[in-house]
């Protein structure tokens, strides 16, 4: 898969933000079929960040949703402002 086929569209709600600013993680809408592995190769690749650890759900409305935390090097913050979420 492509990584724009894996990451289908960032998340900007309330929560994310704070996420954002505390923990320095970044939420997406991914496809279903990625992995963890592949969602990791995809946000390294398209952002140019190194990521940490990443923690997937399944929302009730069936999209997968991926936290991506960030090695402490990169800022969640940043990577925000350049896909312009803030």
């Amino acid at each position: 898969m492509e990584p724009y086929e894996v990451i289908k569209a960032p998340l900007a709600t309330e929560a994310a933000f704070r996420m954002i600013e505390k923990e320095n993680k970044l939420v997406f809408i991914v496809d279903r079929r990625a992995n963890k592995k592949i969602i990791r190769a995809a946000v390294e690749r398209l952002y140019g960040v190194k990521v940490e650890k990443i923690n997937t759900l399944i929302t009730p409305r069936g999209e997968k949703k991926a936290f991506v935390k960030l090695k402490p090097e990169y800022s969640a913050a940043d990577i925000a402002t350049k896909i312009g979420l803030f």
